[in-house]
């Protein structure tokens, strides 16, 4: 949520930080601004709206000339979406101006106090709260910028990622977070700001990542100082050398990002296992488990924690641990795990999963988790993420960049790494007979073959949402490792076409939703070979017999379904545990041609964000 880019060099500032704030829409926001310094004057533009209608309203309002600037992306918190709620903000001298990703929560006592000694506020955000208390403490106690920011920062409560700059001493920025994710680009007579190293990617491969309760001051032609914001204590920052290349944040063709991730799945599902997995030798090598093996096998429970779809991937995963490994698994809602005052046994092992590595209701489960002494475990996609420096020890999903809000190749590759922790913790238990252990590890290699196969349906998926673009409610039902993948298909649809959808168990049909099913309702049925198939297929009798209309996914050369479902997409077959990889493909096919049919902002759908840094 939110995006903060920042230039302070040698070059022009503007471009840099307007194509920043673009590879930082998939965050999510509302509206967007921007502060140039020009040597003279501090120049500031902000709008409603897209980076594209700031581009147009600072054309039209400022000179874009400056080598120091500062970038705001804003997804409303405090405060409608309008002008005047848009960051940056400017404290009442019009010295200091602030970019802030977070949640200030006493700021309201705060702002009482600060009228009290005179100041007037114009928006209604946290935020001009925070940079008026950074000018009170300045003014104050005749402080430079770093030392008034550290002062102030001690005082609120919150989430914050913070870029702030002062007119009086114009060579410097002063960033800081607690929560938020901020990363600094290092180039030669340059920095660079932003919320992850994609806006500057082309400029730099050195990047420091701030930890939590870190600060960092920011000049022109000295070294970076990066201090404790509680103690103000020196800290030696780790230079990371980034990963990600330009290539993979463009489109490549492709007319959405989420198509293009769509696509990339067989590859970066490969990319998750290469390195782990040896089929042919019967051996999956992954550190993060080989190194804690015993506190894996010793867990008297795994608890997952997890949001929206990788709650999803932490529900296939529960199915896979208990079948394969018969250690019991819970699978928790991180925004629900720390209210209800949960038990933790230090014999837990708690799985935290995340594409971004910064999503904020599941890094508070990971901290109480920790205080309670269990074992953390992080699956997650972004190397240098706060989640991956935060647990114990984890694994990468290797899937790359992921831009589209609606996640897809994140679901898939987590589940993949879900995959082979379970089957690697079943060996050493000696709950997987040696027969079947070499068999998922031959199917999960040759996987990636399989998802391009399902991804032929793309035509076929096309077809279909062109019959169903206008529909308005839709069910998803699936059994055993495929529940979760109709409430994965569901949400996919509720995201990005804004068409109400629900998934459930098929069986529960009959305890409530099958009320809705008549001839205008469509039901997605899941429901390859392998698995509860019988079942499923009495199931979809039931809704036929009430005039429902069937969309079935189905195995390659099926006669049953098929002589059932008015609609059929066929996918090829694969071992009943490893059908997830495959079933969801169809359903992100769907999912995407329907949005676009319907006119949707498919890469940045409404109201939604990318990382969810505040509760």
């Amino acid at each position: 949520m939110c995006g903060i880019v920042g230039y302070i060099g040698y070059r022009e500032a503007y471009p840099i930080v307007i194509k920043g704030l673009k590879r930082l829409e998939y965050r999510g926001y509302d509206s967007a601004g921007v502060m140039l310094y020009d040597g003279d004057n501090i120049k500031l533009s902000k709008t409603k709206g897209k980076v594209v209608d700031l581009e147009a309203k600072a054309a039209n309002e400022i000179s874009t000339n400056g080598t120091i600037g500062i970038g705001h992306t804003r997804w409303a918190t405090h405060g409608v979406p309008n002008d005047v709620n848009s960051h940056p903000h400017v404290s009442n001298s019009g010295d200091l101006v602030i970019i802030h990703n977070g949640i200030i929560e006493n700021y309201a006592p705060l702002k009482i106090e600060l009228i009290k000694r005179g100041y007037v506020f114009h928006s209604d955000t946290d935020t001009e709260v925070l940079v008026n208390l950074i000018e009170e403490v300045q003014k104050k106690e005749n402080l430079k910028l770093g030392k008034a920011v550290q002062v102030a920062l001690n005082q609120v409560f919150g989430a914050y990622a913070i870029a702030v700059f002062d007119r009086k001493n114009p060579d410097e920025i002063v960033v800081a977070r607690l929560g938020s994710p901020l990363a600094i680009g290092i180039g030669e007579g340059e920095y660079f700001i932003a919320s992850d190293a994609s806006p500057f990617i082309e400029y730099t491969s050195n990047a420091v990542y701030l930890e939590d309760g870190e600060m960092a001051n920011i000049r022109l032609h000295k070294p970076m100082k990066v201090r404790k914001i509680k103690d103000d204590s020196l800290v030696d920052p780790y230079i990371q050398e980034l990963q990600m290349n330009l290539e993979q944040i463009e489109k490549g063709g492709y007319d959405h990002f989420m198509l293009k991730e769509i696509y990339e799945q067989p590859s970066v599902i490969t990319d998750t296992y290469r390195g782990r997995l040896h089929a042919n030798e019967g051996i999956i090598q992954m550190s993060g488990v080989e190194d804690n093996l015993e506190k894996f096998l010793n867990a008297e429970r795994i608890i997952i924690v997890a949001c929206g779809t990788s709650w999803h991937a932490g529900l296939v995963a529960e199915y896979i641990f208990e079948e394969f490994t018969r250690i019991p698994v819970e699978v928790e809602y991180a925004s629900e795990f720390r209210y209800r005052n949960p038990i933790i046994n230090r014999k837990d092992v708690v799985i935290a999963i995340s594409q971004s590595g910064e999503t904020a209701d599941t890094m508070a489960a990971i901290k109480l988790a920790k205080e309670k002494g269990a074992f953390v475990y992080g699956v997650c996609n972004v190397v240098g993420s706060s989640i991956s420096r935060e647990t114990h020890a984890g694994s990468h999903t290797h899937a790359g960049p992921e831009i589209g809000v609606a996640s897809t190749k994140a679901f898939t590759t987590q589940i993949t790494v879900l995959i082979m922790m379970a089957l690697r913790l079943a060996k050493a238990k000696g709950t997987l007979s040696k027969t079947d252990f070499h068999r998922y590890l031959q199917e999960l290699e040759i996987i990636p073959e399989k998802v391009k196969e399902a991804l032929e349906t793309d035509a076929k998926a096309k077809e279909i949402a062109a019959i169903f673009k206008n529909t308005q409610n839709c069910l998803y039902l699936g059994r055993g490792y495929n529940f979760p993948v109709a409430l994965e298909g569901a949400l996919k649809l509720k995201e990005i076409s804004y068409i109400h959808a629900e998934g459930y168990p098929a069986a529960e049909m009959k305890h409530g939703p099958i009320a809705l099913i008549d001839e205008h309702m469509p039901v997605i049925v899941i429901a390859p070979k392998q698995g509860h198939y019988d079942k499923i297929v009495s199931n979809i009798q039931e809704i036929k017999s009430r005039s429902g209309i069937i969309i079935a996914v189905v195995t390659k050369g099926d006669t049953q379904v098929r002589g059932l479902a008015d609609y059929i997409i066929e996918i090829p077959e694969t071992s009943d545990a490893l059908s997830p990889l495959i079933t969801t493909i169809p359903l992100q096919l769907l999912s995407y041609h329907i949005a676009v049919m319907r006119g949707c902002n498919v890469d940045q759908p409404r109201n939604l964000a990318k990382s969810v840094t505040v509760e």
